[in-house]
């Protein structure tokens, strides 16, 4: 279990149970009294109330006022929550888009400058359009779940990304490109990238790509890249 999820899970019993000790949390997440109290640390430190009541009955409250969901979301979760709400809307099956588009906005004012700045500069990288009849999609797959945190990188830091892809022919090759966009034509989802070895750019999907690995210090410039008609960029789901 990760840091992040062993936090998670912490905060969890403390809201479930009311008071716990050291001992009992670290038995539910299978690590040491050290590693709690650190932590408990670690969770005070992101603005989490944790309240210590020494003595024999004794035990770590949670003050439910101080718990703040967005301050545990990262840049890439907000991000997956955007795009996703983004991608059902254009295909037109999202009931109570207004609720959820406010619910977003909220999240999105919680952010500290820096993830909302860095949020903003993932979401001018992110378009939508409409899937044409013509293309099948019958052996669509599931993408990678290493992917978006890569993307997260590519895009911010803008280097270079490589991956193994497998066309729809089958024919499996190794890429080394400049991720410039992603693209929604629900239900299918591509990443835009200019490929220095073809000098052109090239549309993935994202279902046929696996081992993204960033190529540290390759880095490169951003490019206009040339949609059709019906492709919109997404810059804001406030309406």
């Amino acid at each position: 279990m990760t840091a992040r999820l062993r936090q998670d899970a912490i905060v969890r019993s403390l809201r479930r149970n009311g008071i716990s000790t050291v001992a009992d949390l670290a038995a539910e997440v299978g690590a040491s009294r050290r590693t709690v109290l650190r932590d408990i640390g670690a969770l005070r430190d992101e603005g989490f109330v944790i309240h210590s009541e020494p003595g024999r009955g004794g035990g770590l409250q949670l003050d439910p006022q101080s718990v703040q969901a967005t301050a545990r979301l990262s840049v890439p979760e907000v991000f997956a929550l955007l795009i996703s709400v983004v991608s059902v809307r254009a295909s037109g099956g999202l009931p109570f888009s207004d609720l959820a588009d406010a619910a977003l906005a909220r999240i999105e004012r919680a952010l500290p400058a820096d993830k909302l700045r860095d949020l903003r500069r993932l979401l001018d990288c992110l378009y939508v359009g409409h899937l044409s009849p013509l293309v099948n999609i019958s052996d669509m797959g599931t993408m990678a779940p290493a992917l978006l945190p890569a993307f997260e990188t590519a895009f911010l830091q803008r280097l270079r990304l490589r991956f193994r892809y497998r066309d729809s022919k089958g024919a499996v090759t190794d890429r080394n490109v400049e991720p410039q966009a992603m693209l929604i034509l629900p239900p299918l989802w591509y990443l835009v990238a200019w490929d220095p070895a073809r000098g052109a750019f090239r549309h993935f999907r994202m279902d046929r790509i696996t081992r993204p690995e960033i190529e540290d210090g390759a880095v490169f410039q951003r490019r206009h890249v040339p949609f059709e008609d019906h492709v919109r960029p997404v810059r804001d789901l406030s309406r």
